[in-house]
């Protein structure tokens, strides 16, 4: 019975470490650019972007737990540029940006993603 007790606290203990460690991004080269992915605890992706000398570069994009997109980015070595998207449940937010700032906020159709 000891033996059974100590073997079930050890299956425990290993199920709650398991469970508890996350992944670690990975980076990989390609040309001029490190292309970074970050994960969530449960392993889905939770992040896909570039970086361009130690800055956040060129198109990124976040997921949730389940893996839908939830916002995409673009940087151009570091600043906030271009068209962003936040996606909601029922929305999506295109936010236009031009040097870190914001010169636009408007809602688009949630049901095409295409544009992404």
């Amino acid at each position: 019975m000891k033996k059974f007790l100590a073997g079930l606290v050890i299956c425990v203990l290993m199920t709650i470490t398991a469970t508890a460690q996350s992944v670690e991004p990975t980076f990989e080269k390609q040309d001029d650019l490190v292309k970074a992915t970050y994960y969530h605890d449960n392993g889905m992706v939770k992040e896909v972007g570039y970086f361009k000398d130690d800055k956040l570069h060129d198109k990124w994009i976040r997921y949730n737990e389940e893996g839908k997109i939830k916002v995409v980015a673009l940087y151009n070595k570091g600043v906030k540029e271009g068209k962003w998207y936040m996606v909601g449940e029922e929305s999506v937010k295109e936010v236009t940006y031009k040097s870190n700032k914001v010169v636009d906020v408007k809602e688009v159709d949630a049901a095409d993603l295409s544009f992404i």
